[in-house]
């Protein structure tokens, strides 16, 4: 669990990354799981993107993939959203205390 200073900060690095995935008609599939979680390893903090031809809000669907993922959700806003879990292997982002 991160908290309020460490998501604001991390929701500051979000801003300037761009959507790396979108979610599409076919929603939240094990496919897609199993790419943001690769996507989570290697990079730790990942924006996704939300079509218009999904069926789910992007709070859903937010808070599917953290669940699924064991990761924190940053930001949603829009039709974009921002997840964050820590590397095992790569530590890259740094959080303040």
């Amino acid at each position: 669990m991160i908290t309020s200073k460490q998501r604001a900060y991390l929701r500051g690095l979000g801003q300037a990354c761009p959507a790396i995935m979108q979610v599409g008609k076919g929603g939240i599939t094990e496919n897609l799981i199993k790419t943001v979680s690769d996507a989570l390893e290697a990079r730790e903090l990942v924006k996704l993107s939300v079509l218009d031809n999904c069926g789910e809000e992007p709070r859903a669907i937010l808070d599917q993939l953290c669940e699924a993922l064991g990761a924190d959700g940053v930001s949603c806003v829009g039709k974009k959203i921002v997840l964050y879990r820590e590397s095992v292997e790569k530590k890259t982002i740094i959080l303040p205390k």
